[in-house]
Order: structure tokens, then sequence, then C-alpha cells
């Protein structure tokens, strides 16, 4: 038996991967610890940018350094596992799948396969489902299909087993994740992204509180995915939908399959389908050839969509990929400077979100407990709330009133009370 931990880097596929490779130490019998008691570590790498691949090595070594056994996994791997050549490292997997039987392998099983184990949550009240993985696009500034191969779906039966694993942890609201969601399709009933959710919404009865969807490309903001969101009690509204830009000549340097028209009209029929749906996006800033004039452009599609956050990229160039040899680079002092203006841009957007929710009713997932007894959770549309230390207690949903702004939270009254 093992006592071992489990960290992962970069975005929730990432982190779903991790806790998949938990599960099934856990479910080989060994024993999961903080990471300063672990024999065994488990680093799920990023490689998305440089830096994320600097900051695994990183994690790699730290890791090797402090325990008996490191095992890597994941993108930065995928991309170049002689990177982590160094003792007491072993990089596994082209897949998370792959990765957690081949650590359980060189482990071995600590008690005979299929024995049940006691649900261990992990503190959270939101777990993440990863449903598929991979994406066929061709984006220019991505290393993820590299990285990560071919768009694959998760069957739905699978997908449900998962997800009433998490309830039973004790995890109330679960996010449907992957590299490209939207194209979803489970190869052997024919299921789309709005089948799956109508079928994991019908766990209401067995615990789920919340269901949300994970970042999702325009395109496949359409009307089998709205209607389902739409006829869901448990689904959020809120969706993510990324940008990157909004400027048509840098989108089609990007490679991306949309227009800003088209991406407008997917955010506008998305927010007549779905009663106070919030909207958050991603953008890039200083993409080679982008001037002053591409970047205004993007401050105005972003105003116009009416997100509430913007997650702001600036630039850096990601050797593998088709961007990192165009011409016509931003320099890194402009790249800050429009970074740093279009984050301007989405905190004054997130004010207008906030302030435009006052008065209005809402249902906050408690989720943590702040050192002054007060309570912090996410309403239903994915705003921060913080409400009185009488409310409730983390993994409770409250019904609350949004009384105020409180920086970049609103200030929830719990119903009923004065």
């Amino acid at each position: 038996m093992a006592r071992f931990s489990v960290r992962f880097l970069g975005c929730k596929v990432s982190q779903a991967d991790a806790i998949l490779i938990r599960d099934r130490l856990l479910d080989a019998g060994h024993v999961e610890v903080a990471p300063e008691q672990a024999e065994v570590r488990v680093i799920n790498t990023c490689a998305l940018t440089v830096e994320a691949e600097r900051k695994s090595r990183q994690q790699a070594n730290r890791a090797a350094r402090a325990a008996a056994r490191t095992f890597v996994t994941g993108c930065a791997v995928n991309l170049n596992a002689a990177q982590f050549d160094a003792d007491g490292v072993v990089a596994v997997g082209r897949s998370a799948e792959r990765a957690a039987a081949e650590i359980v392998a060189a482990l071995g099983p600590a008690v005979p396969m299929g024995c049940q184990h006691e649900a261990r949550p992990n503190g959270r009240t939101r777990a993440f489902l990863k449903v598929q993985n991979g994406c066929d696009s061709a984006c220019s500034f991505c290393i993820i299909p590299t990285t990560r191969g071919r768009a694959e779906s998760r069957a739905v039966a699978a997908v449900l087993s998962d997800a009433r694993r998490r309830l039973a942890e004790g995890h109330p609201e679960l996010v449907l994740t992957g590299i490209n969601i939207g194209t979803y399709r489970d190869e052997r009933s024919g299921a789309d992204l709005a089948d799956l959710i109508r079928a994991v919404a019908a766990l209401e009865g067995e615990g789920l509180v919340r269901l949300r969807v994970s970042s999702i490309e325009p395109g496949d903001v359409g009307g089998r995915l709205l209607e389902a969101m739409a006829e869901s009690a448990v689904a959020a509204p809120h969706l993510h939908v990324p940008l990157q830009s909004g400027d048509p000549g840098v989108l089609s340097s990007m490679r991306r399959s949309y227009t800003v028209e088209r991406y407008l009209a997917a955010c506008a029929a998305a927010r007549e389908a779905l009663s106070g749906l919030n909207l958050t996006t991603d953008a890039i800033v200083g993409f080679p050839g982008e001037d002053e004039a591409a970047f205004q452009r993007t401050l105005a599609a972003v105003a116009e969509a009416g997100m509430s956050k913007v997650h702001v990229f600036p630039y850096s160039p990601r050797p593998g990929t088709a961007a990192a040899g165009l011409a016509d680079p931003v320099g890194a002092d402009e790249r800050r400077e429009r970074a740093r203006r279009l984050r301007d841009l989405s905190d004054r957007l997130g004010d207008v979100h906030r302030r435009g929710r006052v008065g209005t009713a809402d249902a906050v997932l408690l989720e943590t407990r702040l050192d002054d007894g007060e309570l912090v959770g996410l309403g239903a549309d994915y705003t921060r709330f913080v409400v009185s230390c009488g409310a409730g207690a983390p993994g409770e949903m409250v019904p609350v009133v949004a009384e105020a702004v409180a920086g970049d939270y609103l200030r929830g009254r719990p119903s009923g009370h004065g």
C-alpha cells in the first residue's frame, strides 16, 4: 500500500485527468495523503505555454527530491518526455487512463481489484467530469492537437458512472468539461452534448444540485444545446465562450472557425434562450499582426457581447505551432499594455454585471469559510457571493437576495433574514 498525492497544472481537463488517476489509485487500495506525507507523487503536467512547461519541470523536480517515486504525465510529457529525464522521475502514458494503468502496475494493487473503498471527498463542492478529449481543429496558436491527439468522446454510460461517483463523494455541483466539448458524440448511441446534458441532469434526484457546461466554442452554441439547458432545473445559466480576437484579420490568422458577426449572434441567441445568462470569455492580445485598430475591435466585441469576465492572455509564441513563425510580432511592452487595458474593461463590465444583480434572488452553493466566519460561494450564473457566517456550511445551497456589491463579489442576504 503506497501513500500518494496527485497534483495537476493547467486547465480543468488536466484537473479531471488528475482526479481520474487519483480514483484508479484509490481503487487499487493505495492511500491519498497530503503531498508532504506522500511517498509517491503524481504530477499531471501542462504544455499550453513555454512557461507552463517550465513550471511542470519545476514541480516534477521538487517532487522527486521529496518523494521516493515521482510519476509525470499529461501534455508536457506527451510533447517532450525527455525534458523530465531526471533521477526518480518516471514519465507515463499518452492519456490519463493509460497513465493510471501504468502507475497502478508499477506500484502493484494493494487490495483485490474491484474491492469497494470508502468515498473520499477532496474538499471541493464542485467536481469536473471529463466527457471529451483531443481536438480536430487547427488553431495556429495551439499545441493541444499535438499533445492530446484527435477528438474522442466518452460513452454516456461512462460519464454517468463518474457522475454518480462524484455525487456519492459529496459533490453537489458537476461540470462537464473537455478540450472541445461541443464536438461531443457517443459513437455507440449517437448522443450529442445536448443529449448528455439531459442524461446527467436527470441525476437531480441522486444529489445533483447544479450542472455546468465548461468552455464551449461559439459554433457549438446552438439550438439543441440551448434547449437542453433551458429545460433543466439544474443547468446553470452560464457559458464560457472563447472569443480570442474581435478582429477579422487576426481571427483568420489564428485559424479560428467563426467570424465576429457569428460570434456575437451566438451570444445573442444564448441570451434569448437562457434567462439570466452570464457570459464569460477568453481573449489573446498582441497576436502577430494585431495593430491598435485590431485591438480596438476586440475591445468593442467584448463590450457588445456584454461579458462579465475576460480571461486575458498576452500572446507568447508556442514552439511547434504555426503561429510561432508568423511575421509582424507585437512588442512585449505593447502586449502587456493591451492586456492591462482589456483587463480594465473586464473589471468595468464585471462591475456592471454585479450592480445589475443587486436586488435579485439567487441560490448560492457555499464553498469555503473565511477567517472571519463569513462564507463564499457561487450563484447559479457563476457570480461570486459572500454571505453571513450563520447562513449555512460549505456544500449547502442557500437562497439569498443580492443586496450590495462587495468588490468582485456580491453580498448575499439569506432569504428570510432581515
